[in-house]
């Protein structure tokens, strides 16, 4: 079983104790975690998609981890002007272990 949710304005396909890693939500370690807005769900038996939203249907889960990604470099630079600007970011993410998908 699993389901298609929303979350920070992206789509993401979630299974049953699996752990996602999001954009930073603002919850602490350890709190649970509601969506509902849900836009698909997977059964063994049969599918049900939403439009746009199912409702009533809503994934549940628990904060594992909130931490920072790898860190990605980014160079600008412009030839034969003597421009270079190095830049470093680090993408903050919450990792949540799913717990159940109610339909």
């Amino acid at each position: 079983m699993y389901a298609v949710i929303k979350s920070g304005g992206k789509q993401y396909r979630v299974a049953l104790g699996e752990i996602v890693h999001l954009e930073k939500l603002h919850h602490n370690l350890g709190e649970q975690v509601e969506f509902d807005r849900v836009l698909a769900i997977h059964d063994d038996q049969k599918v049900t998609i939403g439009r746009p939203l199912i409702e009533k249907a809503k994934v549940l889960g628990t904060v594992v981890k909130n931490g920072r990604a790898r860190k990605i470099r980014v160079l600008k630079y412009k030839r034969r002007k003597n421009y270079r600007v190095l830049r470093g970011h680090r993408q903050p993410f919450t990792a949540v272990k799913i717990d159940s998908i109610h339909a």
